[in-house]
């Protein structure tokens, strides 16, 4: 099955995934985030980077508990800003 390419969003988004990581791990090591969460330091480097747009679940689950950073806090984050007049209508 071949997976159809990304969107710029979504490239976008992993770019911002990345940064908000890259921002909660602050003045922490990769390697010992690496450590911590069970993610290879290569593949930690690749998602501060935007390299991987697109991380599994669990990987980034396991970076936001070694973090200390809420998932809900995350998909807050990195989601498009709601439009709430559309509910209203």
């Amino acid at each position: 099955m071949v997976r159809p390419p990304l969107t710029v969003e979504e490239r976008e988004r992993g770019r911002r995934l990345g940064a908000l990581l890259r921002e909660a791990r602050g003045t922490r090591s990769p390697a010992a985030i690496s450590a911590a969460s069970g993610v290879s330091l290569e593949a930690l480097r690749k998602i501060e980077s935007g390299r991987v747009p697109t991380p599994a679940f669990f990987t980034v689950a396991a970076l936001a508990a070694a973090l200390d950073v809420p998932l809900d806090r995350l998909v807050d984050d990195l989601s498009p800003p709601r439009d709430d007049t559309a509910l209203t209508a």
